[in-house]
């Protein structure tokens, strides 16, 4: 069985790329097709990869300007010549969904979400926090991407959601049903630690739309020790609004991320996301997650197992939530084998089980 693994872009690692490289790891001699590839920005294990780009690699400034070149990419996906393969694994919260099959061949799409900038647009809008011109532009030019999307939906055989959450938007924009698998978690790089110290952690990129305001307002009158790991375009913000109880660390590597992780009271979590990773990660290390009860989290957090929750995006909320888990005693093993159920070789061991029976079902 050859695979062709197609994903959206590879100019960036988070937990989409993981996704794709987890499935190299499942087909390591098959190739992966993307838009453009910025081998700078992802780990030195992709540069092994037999990676496959589009005509997009050569545009000017297209890792700059990646995100202006939108209506390119419908034809750089359809360009792929993928006849040879017996399956297409496309990797997809935009664009890859949209390559050409051929009679015979199985399409399955491992979903993020339905293209985001399309059918949650003011959400989108409000992450990328564009200006007038853009805001003003846009709407028209997403048209036609709107009617491409839809159209590229029905030549995909089988969705796999990340998420319920994410399943539910699948059902709603394209009147399909998925199979949910959770994206992969290194449980192996995030273990527990014999250290309890009391201070409370943030992880997150520092965007508006990720609601830390609340955590730093919260924690500014609970007067706890909170330290935040990450960056991004809110940070002199929050800094500003900051006690001296709250510290900020920027970005962390793995190694330092586990150790904070393993060491913290809790990790509070005030977005929402499609899964949510990081609550994931601090499980895996044994510790309890305060979360804003929405998307993911409420797949993974378990209340009174393994966190707690908040109903509402405010810092009363939260300081409740904080207060009642203060009282409650938790069990670093339970939560940890709670976690290990979203560990990567889970993710592995599904999704090779599910390309295997739906391609056996094609050949009958």
């Amino acid at each position: 069985m050859k695979v062709a693994i197609v994903h959206d872009y590879l100019n960036q690692f988070g937990g989409a790329e993981r996704v794709v490289s987890a499935l190299h790891e499942i087909y390591p001699l098959d190739p992966i097709f993307t838009s453009i590839f910025d081998e700078k920005k992802l780990p030195d294990v992709f540069q092994r990869m037999d990676i496959r780009t589009s005509f997009m690699q050569n545009l000017p400034l297209i890792f700059d300007l990646f995100k202006f070149y939108l209506p390119f990419y419908p034809r750089a996906f359809e360009g792929f010549d993928l006849g040879e393969y017996d399956v297409i694994l496309s990797s997809s919260s935009a664009w890859a969904k949209g390559v050409k099959k051929k009679k015979g061949q199985l399409h399955i799409c491992y979903c993020y979400t339905p293209m985001r900038f399309v059918w949650r647009y003011d959400d989108y809008v409000k992450r990328e926090n564009f200006g007038p011109l853009v805001r003003s532009v846009l709407p028209l030019v997403l048209e036609p991407v709107k009617k491409w999307d839809l159209a590229t939906a029905r030549g995909v055989d089988h969705f796999i959601a990340i998420s319920r959450t994410v399943a539910e938007r699948i059902q709603r924009t394209y009147g399909r049903e998925s199979a949910i698998i959770y994206p992969p978690v290194e449980c192996d790089l995030f273990r527990p630690s014999a250290l309890d110290r009391d201070h409370f952690l943030v992880v997150s990129r520092l965007n508006p739309y990720k609601r830390v305001d609340i955590v730093v307002e919260a924690f500014n009158r609970l007067e706890l020790p909170l330290l935040i790991i990450g960056d991004g375009p809110d940070r002199k913000n929050l800094e500003k609004m900051a006690r001296p109880n709250i510290e900020f660390l920027g970005r962390q590597g793995d190694e330092a991320l586990g150790r904070h992780l393993a060491e913290c009271r809790a990790l509070v979590f005030a977005g929402e996301e499609d899964f949510g990773i990081v609550p994931v990660e601090a499980m895996s290390c044994g510790r309890p997650v305060i979360a804003f009860r929405a998307g993911g989290a409420r797949e993974t957090v378990v209340e009174g197992e393994t966190g707690v929750f908040f109903d509402r995006q405010t810092p009363e909320d939260l300081m409740a939530a904080v207060k009642r888990l203060q009282f409650m005693r938790f069990d670093k093993k339970k939560i940890r084998a709670h976690a290990l159920k979203f560990d990567k070789k889970v993710f592995q061991e599904k999704m090779r089980e599910f390309v295997e029976e739906k391609h056996k079902g094609i050949r009958k």
